[in-house]
């Protein structure tokens, strides 16, 4: 199944498998002001299962070509994170139109977390990465 996903404004649009790997919530300092978020909820996947489909050309790369993050250049949503050197993506799960069938199993970076925001459910926590 391929689920479909895009930006704040509509700019930019893009379809991924729904074969994820794994998912998280990061709170490194990096994810938080990437996302003005206390976290970035993602899901794991290889590069070659996402496909932008629409507004390839308005696409804002912030980063070196074998990982960085890529934003809507019109409105700023970050949509997802090449890493890995670019064999994999970090999607970001709140551009997600459709629901994937993987939820995020733990928590990343707590160590470096917003001190203003708590973590209240179950999941695992991990001072770095997992």
């Amino acid at each position: 199944m391929r689920l479909s996903g895009g930006c704040f404004c509509g700019a930019v649009e893009y379809a991924v498998e729904d074969a994820f790997v794994y998912a998280a919530m990061c709170h490194c300092s990096g994810c938080r002001r990437a996302t003005g978020s206390a976290f970035k909820a993602f899901a794991g996947i290889q590069r070659e299962k996402l496909v932008v489909t629409k507004g390839n050309a308005d696409l804002m790369i912030y980063g070196q070509p074998d990982n960085h993050d890529a934003h809507c250049g019109i409105c700023g949503s970050l949509l997802y994170s090449l890493v890995r050197e670019a064999a994999w993506v970090h999607v970001t799960m709140g551009t997600l139109v459709d629901a994937p069938s993987i939820r995020p199993t733990h928590h990343i970076f707590v160590g470096s977390k917003a001190p203003w925001y708590e973590i209240t459910d179950d999941l695992p926590q991990y001072d770095g990465f997992n």
